[in-house]
């Protein structure tokens, strides 16, 4: 985990600042995934029928799940203290390119691209790439905005 102030961040920006490690994708997951956003689509929690029909050969984990798991790849990647509040600001472009299939590892690639202040906070602009260990392209590709607050 890369330990930082905010000064010493923004003399990183433009590079790459973190590789998480590798996670798997579960089907259990993926199902509390579906439970808990409410879409079963058969395609995620069908194993059955995605063997059959899916071009995959499996279920595979919902675009947003992959999507939602970048604030953990982010807490376990960087810290930076002196902070009052770190603030999701939000996301400005996400693509998903490949498909992340049940039973895969996961990780993400942080690259710090860019730092300006905004009235009493610092907003970061993190692009993050999502590799999966079964896929030629990334899993998704985002550009989240976070805020810190000192």
């Amino acid at each position: 985990m890369l330990v930082t102030t905010l000064e010493e961040l923004r003399e990183l920006a433009g590079r790459e600042i973190a590789v998480t490690e590798w996670l798997e994708i579960t089907q259990e997951r993926i199902d509390q995934f579906a439970d808990a956003t409410e879409d079963h689509q058969w395609i995620h929690v069908d194993r059955e029928r995605a063997q059959r029909e899916s071009p995959y050969g499996t279920t595979i984990a919902h675009g947003f799940l992959t999507l939602s798991l970048i604030p953990k790849f982010l807490q376990e990647s960087i810290q930076v203290t002196g902070l009052r509040m770190a603030i999701n600001y939000g996301l400005n472009r996400v693509r998903f390119p490949s498909a992340v299939l049940a039973g895969a590892r996961i990780r993400a690639r942080l690259v710090l691209q860019s730092m300006r202040d905004v009235g009493d906070a610092t907003e970061v602009i993190y692009s993050i790439t999502i590799e999966s260990q079964r896929a030629e392209k990334p899993s998704c590709v985002a550009e989240m905005l976070a805020r810190y607050y000192r």
